[in-house]
């Protein structure tokens, strides 16, 4: 690590840190539809892997640390390329585990990661379009990685009322404003059997991309409802 990226994580990001806690201390949660479907994995009980798109990480995640406060064991996917630094430290400041790579990875070394940390009661949290996209295209490695530890995927939408993009971004990537109204919706688990054949996992990815596109339509109606 270069000098320049040590002074960054010592300086910059207690900053970066307090500014996203100050923002989201912002935030208005309006409504968490199917919260209820988390029941069944807090204290360590059960194992699922909760997926929402990469434009929606600054709620998704805000989601997944209030469970976390609730006994829910999260372990995030975060990219493996430097970009990824400042996510894992977040994360891991929050308490959270962390595997650095990605879910479109299927060689054995990540896969593994990704099933000894399922085995130790840990749920991985993905951003199921990334890390590059398309946008709101669920990717097969999420679904692959259910298969191996035969848990259920928990699809997750989100919304906000006021929010700045990246538009540069492949992902448009979403910073709800302050003060932003914010509604979320948690869909089923979607059960994905060690068993089910390879060439079976097609329909089911199509299934859990739909859900989680019907789950963030939810939520905007939720806000326009509101």
């Amino acid at each position: 690590m270069t000098l320049a990226r040590r002074v960054y994580y010592a300086l910059g990001l207690p900053l970066l840190r307090g500014l996203i806690k100050l923002l989201t201390s912002t935030y208005r949660i309006e409504s968490v539809a199917g919260e209820e479907h988390i029941e069944a994995f807090l204290e360590g009980k059960a194992v699922c892997a909760p997926a929402y798109w990469h434009q929606h990480h600054i709620i998704g995640s805000m989601l997944i640390r209030r469970w976390l406060a609730r006994g829910f064991k999260p372990c995030f996917l975060v990219s493996g390329s430097v970009d990824g630094d400042v996510p894992e430290r977040i994360a891991r400041a929050w308490g959270a585990e962390v595997i650095r790579g990605s879910a479109n990875q299927s060689g054995a070394l990540a896969l593994r990661d990704q099933q000894r940390m399922m085995k130790d009661g840990y749920s991985i949290v993905t951003t199921a379009d990334g890390p590059r996209g398309p946008q709101h295209e669920f990717k097969a490695g999420t679904v692959l990685m259910a298969r191996v530890a035969g848990v259920p995927i928990l699809p997750i939408g989100c919304a906000a009322d006021r929010a700045w993009y990246l538009e540069k971004r492949w992902d448009r990537f979403m910073i709800p404003k302050p003060f932003a109204r914010i509604a979320i919706a948690v869909g089923e688990p979607v059960p994905v059997p060690r068993d089910i054949a390879l060439d079976a996992l097609e329909p089911v990815r199509l299934n859990v991309q739909q859900r989680v596109m019907s789950l963030m339509q939810e939520s905007e109606q939720a806000l326009e409802a509101g």
